[in-house]
């Protein structure tokens, strides 16, 4: 069995492709089937998310193509730009995940979410496709220095990690 674990950027050959719901994609330590049977290892580092695309391979140089699975859920539009802007903020104001897109955003299937967005003007149909949510303000091109050392996640910091506000004593 392989253990995938290093993500590159590019490779000359792929050997297999491994297909996952974001809730998989975002797990650092699990077990999968490759598209051909093959059972794998997963061990990215802890916070990093494997995206739609992204290539990891094991030691001894096996290549697998991460594929995005569709999955259950719910696209969003509204009638403005004003509208969508006022929808994200009330899922941003209940930690929800996310997917911003050209004109709508896509969450997860939740049918409190779907009601509360439907309550503020919102058209929300189901579909199945690929998750891929925003990685949030902490997940990548932001360089906070604060300690002296420069910090970029590759993925959002679990809400239980302590959030620094500036009122906060160091």
């Amino acid at each position: 069995m392989h253990t995938l674990h290093t993500k590159l950027e590019n490779a000359a050959e792929i050997h297999d492709q491994l297909t996952l719901p974001f809730h998989m994609r975002e797990k650092s330590r699990f077990r999968a089937s490759l598209s051909s049977g093959e059972d794998v290892a997963v061990l990215t580092v802890r916070g990093s998310v494997l995206r739609d695309g992204d290539l990891i391979s094991s030691e001894d140089g096996f290549v697998v193509k991460i594929i995005a699975a569709a999955e259950p859920t719910y696209k969003v539009t509204c009638n403005s730009a004003r509208e969508l802007l006022r929808c994200a903020f009330h899922l941003g104001n209940r930690h929800t995940q996310a997917q911003v897109g050209d004109g709508f955003l896509r969450i997860r299937k939740d049918q409190v979410l779907k009601e509360m967005l439907e309550g503020l003007g919102a058209k929300v149909s189901e579909e199945q496709a690929a998750f891929e949510p925003e990685a949030g303000a902490y997940g990548g091109g932001h360089h906070h220095h604060d300690d002296g050392h420069p910090h970029n996640p590759l993925a959002p910091i679990p809400l239980r990690q302590k959030i620094h506000r500036p009122s906060d004593k160091t």
